[in-house]
């Protein structure tokens, strides 16, 4: 088994295998061309975005700067925004869907690194997809950890640090992020 084929898996690999190496230059060459690009070079911006992603779909906006890790393992929906710096270290799935808004300096973390020190130090780590659902908003400064879904119509306050599941119609925050409470027809303004 490859270390690409471990990676997808979910199984322990490591990450500076030359194919892995080499499809991360990739990637993060199409990144820096991206961040460089002129603000209102809108055609540049959308066919970097088709060469870099897996997937995406209708009004995609991804404000520079902007990084990932493969870009292969991206799939965003429809109607979908993010602001400043986002990172999108997509070693395993990351899937948005449809009217997905994120503020500034948010991480999406599928990578992850052993507890025990040997292994961490030999080189190995793994990864865990993360899925966020349709309608969610995500404030600034968040991070998504390895493994985390995010259901609908949810909102996650700025600061958040996501490490477990939050179900549809709520609004989390905090370190670790929890529940506050759901989203109801009072939060219509």
């Amino acid at each position: 088994m490859t270390e690409k084929e471990k990676q997808q898996a979910g199984e322990l690999y490591f990450g500076n295998d030359k194919e892995l190496m080499a499809e991360r230059v990739t990637a993060k060459k199409l990144c820096a061309e991206y961040n460089a690009i002129t603000y209102n070079d809108y055609q540049k911006k959308e066919r970097i975005l088709d060469r870099l992603l897996a997937l995406r779909g209708e009004n995609t906006w991804i404000e520079a700067n902007f990084f990932c890790d493969y870009g292969y393992n991206i799939v965003i929906g429809d109607n979908f925004y993010s602001n400043h710096n986002l990172v999108i270290l997509d070693c395993a799935d990351v899937i948005f869907g449809d009217n997905v808004f994120i503020g500034p300096n948010c991480g999406f973390y599928t990578a992850g690194h052993p507890i025990d020190a040997e292994q961490r130090n030999s080189g190995l780590e793994y990864s865990k997809p993360i899925k966020v659902g349709s309608n969610v908003w995500i404030g600034g400064n968040v991070c998504v950890m390895p493994g985390v879904t995010i259901g609908d119509n949810t909102v996650i306050g700025g600061g958040s640090v996501v490490v477990d599941d939050i179900p549809s119609g709520v609004v989390a925050a905090g370190n670790p992020c929890k529940v506050i409470r759901p989203i109801t027809e009072k939060d219509k303004m």
